[in-house]
């Protein structure tokens, strides 16, 4: 079978439904780390948050505290990395027995499309989930590197080079939350990617879900009020 008659398996609703996640999933990161003023996202606030918090380090006595909260944000991103790892094992266990795939296939849609068809579909997550892998251990290491810069900030505030190494550590972990929040998107991508084995249909519709879900977690969520009242 040639490049071209595999591509004939898939509907142009296939094909429209593929392009919608892809687009909406590109669209939602790019709108939530670029929102500034007013219309910025809870990533964009807790970011300042967090700029925040390396100031108050350098004060701090003792910093125990601290590395407990970067220890928690360590192990959250660990976890979400072997949980991705797992998932994708499973999905390309699944790639490599097309007989339960047929099965799990049939069962779902009452239909008999050619294997090819299913392992793409099931291709498409296993695609989500491995960049989310991705992203959870950058996100793992540079959590890493934020502990090491912090743990080299002088215990004397008065010292100059004390305020410029915690901005620096703030910075750092901003970049490694920024990492990590790509990742989750792209677990709930992932999911919303699974509906395909129903149909283009269902991908639209859980894509569809899937984007209003983050649009109000980001926006429009209660937690994100709080966060912009002000502090006097």
């Amino acid at each position: 079978m040639t490049f071209a008659d595999r591509f004939t398996l898939f509907s142009m609703l296939d094909l429209a439904a593929v392009a919608l996640i892809l687009l909406a999933w590109v669209a939602i990161g790019w709108r939530i780390e670029s929102a500034t003023g007013e219309k910025q996202s809870v990533s964009k606030i807790v970011a300042q948050y967090r700029r925040d918090w390396m100031v108050q380090f350098v004060t701090r006595q003792p910093r125990i505290f601290d590395s407990a909260i970067l220890s928690s944000l360590r192990q959250g991103a660990s976890f979400f990395a072997s949980a991705t790892m797992i998932a994708t094992g499973g999905g390309l266990a699944l790639l490599g027995n097309t007989e339960r795939l047929r099965g799990v296939a049939h069962d779902l849609t009452q239909t008999s499309a050619p294997e090819l068809v299913w392992e793409v579909k099931i291709l498409l997550v296993i695609l989500f989930l491995a960049n989310a892998f991705l992203k959870f251990v950058w996100s793992h290491r540079l959590f890493g590197y934020c502990a090491v810069v912090m743990a080299s900030v002088p215990n004397d505030e008065a010292d100059p080079t004390a305020l410029p190494r915690a901005q620096k550590a703030g910075e750092i972990n901003i970049t490694a939350a920024r990492s990590f929040n790509r990742g989750l998107r792209s677990v709930y991508f992932s999911m919303a990617a699974l509906a395909w084995l129903v149909g283009p249909v269902s991908l639209i519709g859980a894509t569809l879900f899937t984007f209003a879900v983050l649009w109000r977690r980001e926006f429009a969520s209660q937690s994100r009020s709080v966060l912009m009242q002000p502090d006097a």
